[in-house]
């Protein structure tokens, strides 16, 4: 855990977030600026940067995770997307690695 990460915080509890879903290993919650009517963020509880640095089976804990999270609100049958952003070009601004889990609309391409 990192004091300064804000993903590390929620985990802790010290900050509180609207959880749909909970693991040993994987945390998710929904967004706080949602860019779709669905738009719930999955992360590792152990802190990792970057999408890059999870292990296998951490990552595909977050994946199964995701699809949990999508079947539970609905969007698994109609599509979703998953997107991780990495890096600053990348879009990533909380540097602890995070799974979007996007639905509830039609969603364009390319995404911008």
């Amino acid at each position: 855990m990192t004091d300064d990460c804000l993903f590390c915080r929620i985990v802790a509890g010290s900050v509180p977030a609207r959880v749909v879903h909970e693991t040993d290993s994987v945390l998710a919650f929904h967004d706080i600026n949602p860019q779709a009517p669905t738009h719930v963020l999955v992360i590792p509880k152990v802190h990792h940067r970057a999408v890059g640095d999870l292990d296998p089976v951490t990552a595909g804990a977050v994946l199964q995770a995701a699809h949990h999270v999508a079947k539970g609100e609905g969007i698994a049958e109609d599509g979703y997307r998953l997107v991780f952003n990495t890096g600053r070009d990348g879009g990533q601004t909380v540097f602890h690695v995070h799974c979007h889990v996007l639905g509830g609309r039609s969603l364009t391409w390319p995404p911008g």
